[in-house]
């Protein structure tokens, strides 16, 4: 059987559909399975090991540019699939398959698409369920229990990359490479402070005086990255916005630790299976954390917490404010005990 899936829009989501990816390619071990991504998607579909092609889909989120899909749909009409899975909740996501004559066309409810889709989930529990376990789900029939627990997403190590990204960036192989991600892209009631980081980042090099130390993050957090830097008065490599996410896949993939926030970076971290820490302020660790038993969470979860707002509606932004460096730190010596000198891929 010849498989689509319509890719998530969102670095995390995308990360997480792998279980789901999983589950098809167990039930159809002999078909095959191509994703359609956006370009800042695409490098996480590839590094999935069921994934066979990726078709770069042009505006797939955002505005309608009915066009540009009409054309899309003809590609995969041409491909001729028998089944899409499409996973954002959009109706525009929704329209290239159905135009393109798919004969099975597999999603959650959403943005009055119905008439789209040939088979519908719409388990009224869907919000309270783990995002994992909600992509996984599509693997199934409406309202079928998830037989067990959901496996854990997995991404596949590239030692190519691994290298090539070592030899650009300079990374020492002679100590661990411990990786801060302070960026998140919904708000800052998902970033702890400037100042914690960069308090983390004196303890760090003081702990391991041989590791290489990188800010890593998109080119609108290089602001964010640099004021970290300038506060520790440590040597950090500040890479925010001078990798391209290949890149920062193949770097994270060879890190000893990782420090981040609930970001998609924190969940290509648990894909790799590194050792990381993750914080959490507004959001909710039950709700999306980072798939992986090398993972550790902060969250204080106080009586404000989880309001997934992007900004602290009471002023104090505690739940972040109130998780000490100290503290991170001890998290993340104990999640780095294995790890302090670097491992190539098996």
């Amino acid at each position: 059987m010849k498989t689509l899936v319509i890719s998530p829009n969102w670095i995390g989501d995308a990360v997480m559909a792998q279980p789901l990816i999983a589950l098809i390619k167990r039930f159809d071990p002999s078909g095959t399975i191509d994703a359609a991504a956006p370009a800042h998607i695409a490098p996480v579909m590839r590094a999935m090991p069921e994934i066979g092609e990726v078709l770069l889909a042009r505006n797939m989120h955002g505005r309608l540019h009915l066009a540009q899909r009409w054309r899309f749909s003809r590609e995969l009409r041409a491909r001729g699939y028998d089944r899409c899975f499409i996973l954002p909740n959009s109706l525009k996501s929704a329209i290239a398959p159905w135009l393109a004559g798919i004969p099975r066309r597999i999603g959650h409810r959403g943005e009055a698409r119905n008439m789209f889709l040939t088979q519908v989930h719409d388990d009224g529990r869907a919000k309270a369920q783990p995002m994992v376990e909600f992509y996984a789900a599509l693997a199934f029939e409406p309202r079928h229990p998830l037989p067990g627990r959901v496996p854990d997403p997995v991404l596949v190590r590239r030692p190519e990359a691994e290298h090539r990204a070592r030899e650009k960036f300079g990374i020492r192989t002679d100590g661990p490479l411990v990786i801060l991600c302070p960026g998140a892209e919904f708000g800052p009631a998902k970033r702890w402070p400037a100042r914690h980081y960069a308090s983390l980042a004196g303890m760090v090099a003081t702990e391991w005086p041989q590791a290489t130390l990188l800010l890593l993050g998109s080119a609108s957090e290089r602001p964010l990255a640099t004021e970290i830097a300038a506060l520790s008065g440590r040597a950090i490599r500040n890479l925010s916005g001078e990798t391209s996410l290949d890149e920062a896949l193949a770097l994270i993939s060879q890190a000893q630790g990782v420090v981040s926030n609930d970001s998609g970076l924190m969940h290509v971290t648990a894909a790799y299976g590194r050792p990381q820490v993750a914080v959490f302020g507004s959001s909710d660790p039950r709700h999306t954390p980072p798939r992986s038993p090398r993972a550790r969470i902060e969250w204080l979860h106080l009586d404000c917490s989880p309001c997934f707002e992007r900004t602290c509606p009471l002023g104090h932004t505690n739940c972040l404010n109130h998780i000490e460096p100290s503290r991170v730190m001890a998290s993340l010596r104990g999640a780095m005990r294995f790890e302090t000198a670097p491992k190539p891929p098996h």
